[in-house]
C-alpha cells in the first residue's frame, strides 16, 4: 500500500466492486485495496489454487480419465465424457479457459487420489502463501459457506501462481485447440482481448458471489494483477485499476546487478526492482549487515545483504559478494553505492568520480 502520507498518494481509482485489491507481481506489493480483508465468495476464482496445485503436484503429461463424479458435476462445464481420458496439461487449459468444474474435479481426483485428498492441498497452499483469510471445500468455486477468500487474498495468490511459467502460459491464451476430441475452447476472459498488454486470468460468477474477477496485464517489464469481487461492472473496473497502477508505480531499479557498495570491496548480487511512486522514491534507504567472517557462509562466498527500505518498512535484502573490478552481468561499467544512501545510476557514480580525481 502507499506508504507517503494521504494527501501525497495517488488518488485511489473508483470502482464498483464490494472488495478490490490491485498487486505488482514481480515484488507482491499491494497498490490499492478496497474491503481487501472482506471474506467473501469468490466463485471460480477458486480455480488459481486449483490450477497451480495441480502444476505444482502433478505431471503435466499424464493421463487423466473422466470419473462420474467429474462427469455430472453441476455448474460450468467443457462437458467431459464419463471415462473420456485427456492430459493433465490440456485438462488445465479446459479449467482455465472455460471454467471446467468437470475438469477441476477430473483434475483434484487425479492429482489428490480424490477431491477431498486435493482440497487438503488447496488449504495447505493457502497456509503455506500465508492466506489467512482463505479456506477452500472444493476445487471448482460453487458456493459454500466455508468456501472463501479475501481480494488481497487472492491478489497474494495471483502473484504467486504468475510466476510460474506453466500457470502464465495457459492464463494468456484467447484460444486453444485441444486434439484429444476436437476441442476448440475460446478463454472468458474479456480483458485479454479488450486490455493493452493483457495476459490473464480468470473469470468467476455464482448467484450468490455474484461477478469476480482477477486480471493481469503487462507494460514495459512491469506485470499487475487485479482482483474485483461481487462486481457489476468488472471489465471497465479492471481497466481504470490496471491503469492505476501503471501510471502511479512504475518499477525503479533500487539496485543494479554488479553495482559496487561505496567503501566497501562489495557489489550487489543482483538487480532489485519495487513499484513506487515520485514522492515514495526519495524514501528509499539501504542498510549493510555483513557476514560473520567466522561462519561457514562466510567461507563459502556469502559477505552478507544490503537491506532496502520504504520508510521504515524493509522491502527487500539483496546479497553482496566480492567486488572484481570489470564489467556487471549486463556488460554494462558497474555503479557504486553508499549504503545508507539512495541508489546513484553508473552515470550519476561516474560523474562523481571524475568530479573528485579533478577537484
Amino acid at each position: 500500500m502507499p506508504y507517503v502520507e494521504a494527501s501525497k498518494a495517488p488518488e485511489a481509482p473508483g470502482v464498483h466492486a464490494k472488495a478490490a485489491a490491485l498487486v505488482d507481481v514481480a515484488s507482491g506489493r499491494i497498490l490499492f485495496s478496497q474491503n481487501g480483508d472482506e471474506q467473501m465468495l469468490i466463485a471460480s476464482l477458486t480455480k488459481i489454487m486449483t490450477a497451480i496445485v495441480a502444476i505444482e503436484h502433478g505431471n503435466l503429461s499424464d493421463t487423466v480419465k473422466v470419473s462420474k463424479r467429474a462427469f455430472g458435476k453441476e455448474g460450468s462445464s467443457i462437458y467431459l465424457k464419463l471415462g473420456e481420458e485427456m492430459t493433465l496439461q490440456n485438462m488445465l487449459y479446459g479449467l482455465m479457459l472455460r471454467s471446467g468444474n468437470d475438469a477441476a474435479t477430473a483434475i483434484a481426483e487425479h492429482v489428490g487420489g480424490s477431491e477431498e485428498g486435493f482440497v487438503v492441498l488447496m488449504n495447505e497452499k493457502a497456509k503455506w502463501l500465508g492466506l489467512e483469510h482463505t479456506h477452500f471445500t472444493n476445487p471448482h468455486g460453487l458456493d459454500h459457506k466455508e468456501h472463501y477468500s479475501t481480494a488481497n487474498d487472492l491478489a497474494k495468490l495471483a502473484a504467486y501462481a504468475l510466476r510460474n511459467n506453466d500457470f502464465r502460459e495457459i492464463v494468456k491464451t484467447k484460444t486453444k485447440q485441444v486434439g484429444e476430441r476436437d476441442y476448440s475452447w475460446k478463454n472468458k476472459n474479456k480483458m485479454l482481448f479488450m486490455y493493452e498488454g493483457a495476459d490473464g486470468v480468470k473469470t468467476g460468477y455464482t448467484k450468490k458471489a455474484f461477478r469476480t474477477l482477477v486480471s493481469s496485464a503487462t507494460r514495459n517489464g512491469q506485470q499487475l494483477a487485479a482482483v474485483t469481487l461481487n462486481d457489476g461492472n468488472d471489465w471497465v473496473d479492471h481497466s481504470v485499476m490496471l491503469d492505476f497502477g501503471f501510471e502511479n508505480y512504475p518499477l525503479h531499479d533500487l539496485v543494479r546487478d554488479g553495482q559496487r557498495l561505496a567503501g566497501y570491496p562489495y557489489k550487489v548480487d543482483r538487480t532489485f526492482q519495487f513499484p513506487l511512486t515520485e514522492e515514495e522514491r526519495s524514501l528509499i534507504k539501504t542498510k549493510l549487515v555483513l557476514q560473520n567472517k567466522a561462519t561457514t557462509d562466510y567461507a563459502l562466498g556469502a559477505r552478507g545483504g544490503l537491506e532496502l527500505y520504504l520508510g521504515h518498512e524493509k522491502i527487500g535484502t539483496v546479497a553482496v559478494r566480492d567486488y572484481e573490478p570489470g564489467l556487471n552481468a549486463a556488460g554494462e561499467a558497474e555503479s557504486s553505492m553508499a549504503p545508507g544512501s539512495r541508489s546513484i545510476s553508473w552515470l550519476q557514480s561516474l560523474q562523481l568520480a571524475l568530479k573528485n580525481l579533478f577537484s
